[in-house]
């Protein structure tokens, strides 16, 4: 009876040697999830141009391509085994034949071939190529916080690339206003610039508003009075002062039109970003006020490295996140692991997103955005299957989490069909 036992425990053993290697993911789930069609929050897509005409350099407000070089994540390298087969996958490196064959039809195919069935774009302007049907506007609103001299001492190299682009964007904002040069007052800076932009933006399609300050600045906003920032306004006061109370008044004004509000809230690119700028916990005041509460933010990218922190957050009725960018930096196995608390507390607050982005020509929007969207759904798998594993949801549920992460959530929060 011994040796019958130790045979059958050591065939046993064989047996469970010899079956796959379980990856923690369950492979029917992550069937169902690769057939749902994604709603991307958040994303950079480039516009086609035809021959001759100039490249498309409206994806960003602060492009991040042409800064000083910095030590890239290994992921994002030229000689990264993703980067090389996104290439392989999507056009068999040979974008330019892919491009001529689809033409003006061109970033749709791309959104087919990565999933995703609409895509949130942030963009300065929208133009031909990227029809209104799949691709939605999110407009930056950086350049209207911003009005006053920003040549300052103490800026590292990458700020001052940046407030040198947003001076540029806010003369564009004047110019589309009717406006020929800075207002006397800060009211009427506000009505006719800030809410003159806002409302244009919403009229030409604009969903939300997104801001990029951390980047230039601490996401630290306070809570000035109208007399402390006219008198910045009027150069006498202080500058962070009159930023804050623009911020403020942007995002009530967003409420107003019916605009969520988009916040980097994690680490970026360039290699003199602060990360504690990008705190999401800096934000908690903001998401307390009671005057706000009707307005949406959604802090994109998560948080990270922040995404413990930023879980609490989720409780405000008016705070929303995305994952986007983790899922260019980090593993599918890393980003399962932020998920899971996430889809535990609060699933309806979170969303898919990719941030397609066009670092570099191996690694365009179209790469970025395949290789993001490849290791969100795979995630997402993860996590849920975790959960499923642990006795915490059954397959229907995880299913139905799959589906609000991947889509409902985001067509809930913008009121789409």
């Amino acid at each position: 009876m011994k040796y019958f036992l130790l045979a059958a425990s050591c065939c046993a053993f064989a047996g469970a040697c010899a079956r796959p290697a379980d990856n923690g993911v369950d492979a029917s789930l992550m069937r169902e999830i690769n057939g749902i069609k994604a709603i991307d929050n958040h994303a950079h897509p480039v516009r086609p141009t035809a021959a001759g005409e100039q490249p498309d350099r409206e994806f960003d407000a602060l492009p991040v391509d042409n800064l000083e070089a910095q030590s890239d994540p290994y992921r994002q390298r030229k000689t990264s085994p993703i980067v090389i087969d996104a290439g392989k996958q999507l056009y068999n490196n040979d974008r330019k034949s892919a491009m001529a064959a689809h033409k003006d039809d061109y970033a749709t195919w791309v959104l087919d071939k990565i999933g995703v069935d609409i895509m949130l774009a942030n963009r300065v302007a929208m133009g031909p190529g990227l029809p209104a049907a799949r691709f939605l506007w999110v407009p930056f609103a950086d350049a209207l916080m911003y009005p006053l001299n920003n040549d300052r001492p103490g800026f590292t190299p990458d700020q001052k690339a940046f407030f040198t682009l947003e001076d540029k964007l806010l003369k564009r904002y004047y110019s589309e206003s009717g406006v020929a040069a800075k207002p006397a007052t800060l009211d009427e800076y506000l009505n006719k610039v800030v809410k003159a932009t806002l409302e244009r933006h919403k009229q030409g399609g604009a969903l939300a508003e997104k801001f990029e300050m951390a980047y230039l600045r601490t996401l630290d906003i306070g809570n000035p009075s109208h007399a402390d920032a006219e008198k910045a306004y009027a150069g006498a006061g202080d500058y962070k002062a009159l930023q804050d109370y623009i911020f403020r008044f942007i995002a009530s004004e967003c409420g107003r039109l019916g605009m969520a509000i988009h916040i980097h809230a994690a680490h970026g690119g360039g290699g003199y970003f602060r990360t504690q700028w990008a705190d999401p916990m800096l934000l908690e005041p903001l998401l307390d006020d009671q005057s706000l509460r009707k307005t949406n933010f959604v802090l994109i990218h998560g948080g990270w490295p922040y995404t413990r922190e930023i879980t609490p957050l989720l409780t405000k009725p008016n705070a929303y996140l995305d994952f986007s960018e983790q899922t260019a930096f980090n593993t599918p196995s890393d980003v399962a692991g932020v998920l899971r608390p996430w889809l535990a507390y609060n699933p309806e607050k979170v969303l898919f997103a990719t941030d397609a982005y066009p670092e570099y020509d191996e690694l365009g929007w179209e790469e970025s955005g395949l290789i993001a969207a490849n290791t969100g759904r795979e995630a997402l798998a993860r996590a849920l299957t975790a959960m499923m594993r642990d006795g915490e949801i059954d397959h229907a549920r995880a299913l139905e989490l799959a589906r609000m992460v991947l889509r409902d959530n985001a067509r809930k929060l913008y009121k789409l069909k």
